[in-house]
């Protein structure tokens, strides 16, 4: 049976735990880097920037979703951005990630947002086949970008801040 909650502060080392396992699923456990102690400071202290949920099946940790606002300008309105939706292989085909995804859209429902958005990797057929089942549009026409590490550094230290 499955059931989903709000994860809480004492979630933190299954949150940390998923996220490894969700990078090690997409090939790139080398480069996560989080800390129990970074989950608890963003998602859990005075100024929430996630918010995740914890999917049990038969009481067993089966999975997560982590997501956060968003903002859009053409909506006028709010959205929820889905950072990570994963379900432990053993748990897969049993309508956990349904599940976390549609309780991801009851809050941003509840909250009157938009909708919800989310990346997938281009090679996750799986995955793409099933929010396709679930009406999910693929933006074919829009690619994602990032700024990080030295470039980051680079642009920060080019100009002073904003002024109000």
């Amino acid at each position: 049976m499955i059931f989903v909650r709000l994860a809480n502060e004492k979630d933190v080392a299954l949150l940390r735990e998923l996220i490894f396992e969700l990078a090690e699923f997409e090939r790139e456990r080398h480069l996560v880097s989080v800390t129990e102690a970074d989950l608890l400071r963003d998602g859990f202290g005075p100024q929430p920037k996630f918010r995740a949920l914890i999917a049990e099946w038969d009481g067993d940790l089966a999975g997560y979703a982590l997501f956060f606002d968003t903002y859009s300008t053409w909506e006028g309105r709010a959205g929820l951005f889905l950072e990570d939706l994963f379900v432990r292989s053993q748990y897969r085909s049993r309508g956990i990630g349904k599940a976390l995804l549609e309780h991801v859209a009851q809050v941003a429902r509840a909250e009157q947002c938009y909708g919800v958005r989310w990346e997938v990797l281009n090679w996750n057929q799986t995955a793409i086949d099933f929010y396709r089942r679930l009406g999910a549009v693929l933006l074919d026409d829009w690619k994602s970008m990032v700024l990080t590490g030295e470039a980051f550094l680079r642009a920060a230290s080019k100009v002073g801040s904003p002024r109000g």
